[in-house]
């Protein structure tokens, strides 16, 4: 069986990356001998399509489910239609994530659980509507790119369950973000 994981970085100790059309790699191996390779996500800078591009180059490797931390629609909809399950809402390391996934810690995800074009750095602009830009979006390298958003907006602007939901799925992914950055912390501290 083959399973791939979104990831920060090209090794088992990178973080599950909260993304998965953006992601900066794909861990793609064998959960059972723990052998992977790590593709870097030639999607991560396209300007749209990076879901359903990302989703089409896993189910081409052969991939039987995907590890990530959030999949929009298209993405997912491009999985299922593939056969490829989608377990979402996984952090830690990649390592951590495929002994879960082993373990049955991992339920498959019934639907998308970010929106279109949210790991886009979406925010939202001082018109009220919503704002692509700069964005929440994890660098590649140790600087981590944090930007809250900004750019132009575009009307008309969401209904408030609609916003609320954006919130929401900026707050889980801000969450998991926080929570790998002080592991981060918690390993650079045991190491001195």
């Amino acid at each position: 069986m083959k399973i791939a994981v979104s990831a920060t970085g090209p090794s088992l100790d990178a973080e599950v990356d909260p993304r998965f059309g953006r992601c900066a790699y794909f861990a793609v191996g064998d959960p059972d001998t723990m052998e992977f390779e790590f593709i870097e996500n030639t999607s991560v800078m396209s300007g749209s399509g990076a879901g359903i591009s990302s989703a089409q180059n896993i189910a081409g490797m052969g991939a039987q489910a995907v590890l990530t931390g959030n999949c929009g629609p298209n993405a997912y909809q491009t999985l299922s239609a593939a056969g490829v399950q989608v377990i979402s809402g996984v952090s830690g390391t990649v390592k951590e994530a495929v002994e879960g996934y082993k373990a049955g810690k991992f339920q498959a995800t019934s639907g998308p659980t970010a929106s279109a074009h949210s790991g886009m750095g979406g925010g939202m602009g001082a018109s009220g509507g919503m704002a692509m830009g700069g964005g929440m979006g994890m660098g590649r390298g140790m600087g981590r790119g944090m930007g809250m958003g900004g750019g132009m907006a575009s009307t008309p602007a969401p209904s408030p369950e609609q916003e609320m939901e954006l919130l929401r799925e900026q707050t889980d992914m801000l969450k998991q973000q926080l929570d790998a950055v002080q592991r981060r912390i918690d390993e650079l501290q045991k190491g001195n």
